[in-house]
């Protein structure tokens, strides 16, 4: 069937249109896979790298993901043995808690600190006085995948800094808190079960969208072609 000039000209539009939005977003792809692979870099520089001290708070309105997460970092002072939050966890050894407890800082501030897993809530050794060293960790707010946290029945599915902080009357804390490094193997709660792990799948999908803006533009190509005309 033969197409009029119009109907070919805005065919030709359209898949050109389209042609550089995939082409757009398989560039956009491509400059992710460059930020990723560069945030892959600072984390394992972070992780291995001497423990630094952790923030105080002249530094806590400029901590973001990209510049402090994963930081290895020390503190010292004296665990609120008293006011611990568990928060459900599944890690290589099962499903079980995170033990979430407040730290006083001889510095003056307070900051949560994942002590590590333990399979039940029952006998936490107390933290006493401490010197902590661990990775620093943004707050994970409101829950996990459908499942918020629940202050009311002490429910909780995520590390959310600020309403642990509230339900436990911690009054101010800092906006992040330290995942602790592994102690002796046979000391619970089991620290230095951080998972570090970074999906980077940029260049799949940017290979997706440059193949498919080649078939869009394949398709307007054949619009070009002449019509046979029958024998």
């Amino acid at each position: 069937m033969r197409r009029s000039p119009a109907t070919i000209a805005f065919l030709l539009i359209v898949a050109g249109l389209l042609c550089a939005g995939l082409v757009a977003l398989g560039v956009w792809q491509i400059e992710r896979r460059t930020w990723k692979l560069a945030l892959i870099t600072r984390v394992e520089q972070r992780i291995h790298a001497p423990a630094s001290p952790a923030p105080g708070p002249d530094r806590w309105a400029h901590i973001t993901d990209d510049s402090d997460g994963y930081r290895h970092v020390q503190v010292r002072g004296r665990y609120r043995d008293d006011r611990p939050t568990f928060v459900q966890a599944v890690t290589e050894r099962g499903p079980g808690f995170w033990v979430m407890t407040p730290l006083v800082t001889d510095r003056g501030f307070t900051v949560l600190i994942n002590r590590g897993f333990v399979p039940t809530r029952n006998a936490v050794p107390p933290g006493g006085t401490a010197t902590v060293t661990g990775l620093l960790r943004l707050t994970e707010p409101k829950g996990a995948f459908l499942r918020y946290n629940d202050p009311g029945t002490n429910r909780w599915y995520s590390r959310d800094v600020s309403a642990i902080s509230t339900a436990r009357g911690l009054g101010p804390v800092a906006p992040y808190f330290i995942d602790a490094d592994a102690g002796p193997a046979t000391t619970a709660p089991v620290g230095g079960l951080t998972v570090v792990r970074f999906t980077n799948n940029h260049l799949v999908y940017a290979l997706t969208w440059f193949a498919l803006a080649v078939m869009v533009a394949g398709a307007a190509a054949m619009l070009l072609r002449p019509a046979r005309r029958p024998a």
